[in-house]
C-alpha cells in the first residue's frame, strides 16, 4: 500500500489508500462515513443486498490499527446508517471487535444519519460530540461546510472522481483537499459515491485501492 504524504495546518498527515487519513503526532486515525447496518436496513426494507458488509468494514479497521499505531480513531459521521443499524447481529459483531481493542480511544463527530439512528449502544464506549469538534489545528466535522474554527476534516459527500480516456472512464474514491477544508472519501463498504468537480484552488487524490495519486 502507497499513501500520500501531505502537510494541513503545519501538520503532517497521511492520505491512505484504505480510504483514511492517519495524523501520526496523535496516533490517530480518521474515518468518514462507515455507515454500519445500511445493507441490514436495505434487507429490512425487502431489498435483497448482500450480507457481510459490517464485517468488512471491521476488518477493513484491523488492518489500519495493524499497519499504524493507533490511539484513537474519529469518526466524521454516519457511523450507524439507521435505526435497524442496532440490530443484534450487527451489535455482537462490532461488540466482538471493541472486546479486541479495549484501550483504543474512539469518538464519533454526530452526521446526519446519526441523528436519525440514534447514538451508538454504550457498551462500544465511543465518546458522542456534535460538530465541529476541534483538537489541535484541526475541526473535525461531519458537514463540509459548517463553519468551524481551524481546518475542516469532513465527509458528507462520498467524494469520487473520474478518470477517463478517449476509450474508458472510471470512476474512483478521493480526497477533495481545499486551502480551509478537507472532505475524505467514505471508509464503509456499500455506501456508493457522489462525483466532484474540483473548484478554484482545490485538489483531487484518488485511492486505487493500493495507492494513493494526486490527479488534480
Amino acid at each position: 500500500m502507497t499513501y500520500r504524504e501531505m502537510r494541513l495546518a503545519d501538520e503532517t498527515v497521511l492520505l491512505l489508500p484504505e480510504k483514511a487519513l492517519y495524523w501520526p503526532a496523535r496516533q490517530m486515525l480518521v474515518i468518514a462515513d462507515i455507515h454500519f447496518g445500511k445493507a441490514a436496513s436495505f434487507r429490512a426494507q425487502g431489498v435483497p443486498v448482500p450480507r457481510g458488509t459490517t464485517t468488512e468494514n471491521l476488518d477493513a479497521l484491523d488492518a489500519l490499527t495493524a499497519a499504524h499505531p493507533t490511539r484513537e480513531i474519529v469518526f466524521l459521521g454516519d457511523f450507524l446508517h439507521a435505526r435497524a443499524a442496532h440490530a443484534s447481529a450487527t451489535l455482537a459483531s462490532m461488540l466482538a471487535w471493541r472486546a479486541r481493542h479495549p484501550s483504543l480511544i474512539l469518538t464519533l463527530v454526530r452526521g446526519n444519519h446519526d441523528k436519525h439512528a440514534g447514538d451508538p449502544a454504550a457498551s462500544l464506549a465511543i465518546g458522542m460530540v456534535d460538530e465541529p469538534h476541534t483538537v489541535g489545528p484541526f475541526a473535525f466535522c461531519h458537514h463540509p461546510d459548517i463553519a468551524a474554527p481551524g481546518y475542516v476534516l469532513a465527509g458528507h459527500v462520498h467524494p469520487v472522481y473520474r478518470l477517463s480516456t478517449r476509450l474508458d472512464s472510471l470512476r474512483l474514491p478521493c480526497f477533495l483537499i481545499g486551502p480551509t477544508r478537507m472532505v475524505l472519501p467514505s471508509f464503509g463498504a456499500f455506501t456508493g459515491g457522489f462525483a466532484v468537480t474540483p473548484s478554484a484552488g482545490e485538489h483531487v487524490c484518488v485511492s486505487s485501492g493500493e495507492a494513493v495519486h494526486c490527479v488534480r
